[in-house]
């Protein structure tokens, strides 16, 4: 084998902690400014991959533990709507863009996921095909 295989390992150490590191420090400013917190967002923020967000089990936990909080805390304290029509619909309004903004980037979360996904599943069989050289297809 060539190379040191624990300078590998600790390195990979050293990598995954500092990723650790800023996806936490992503959480942080995403809480910190009122942004919603999503996986792609976190991604973009901490500049880390979706997929180590998603392998990582401390962080996925606390991405879905904030993402659930969010979506039980009000959109608009009540103290900030009042009586008033206009304002009541302006409370709505927003409300209702606020969840049309969250409903699209889930969407684009998911979207992404089954694209992984589906890359993952060809990868799968073209390994599973590479390995059952008997296996081809049939002629007519």
């Amino acid at each position: 084998m060539r190379g040191n295989p624990d300078n590998l390992r600790q390195a990979a150490r050293r990598k995954s902690a500092a990723a650790t590191t800023r996806a936490e420090q992503g959480l942080h400013e995403l809480i910190r400014t009122g942004q919603p917190i999503t996986f792609r967002g976190l991604a973009q923020t901490a500049g880390v991959s979706l997929d180590f967000l998603y392998r990582t089990p401390q962080i996925r936990e606390r991405v879905e533990q904030l993402r659930s909080q969010q979506r039980t805390t009000p959109l608009v304290p009540p103290e900030h709507a009042q009586d008033h029509p206009s304002s009541v619909i302006r409370t709505l309004t927003a409300q209702l863009a606020e969840l049309r903004r969250r409903h699209r980037d889930e969407v684009n979360t998911l979207k992404h996921a089954l694209e992984t996904a589906h890359g993952e599943n060809l990868e799968l069989r073209r390994r599973l095909g590479d390995r059952h050289p008997s296996r081809t297809t049939e002629t007519h």
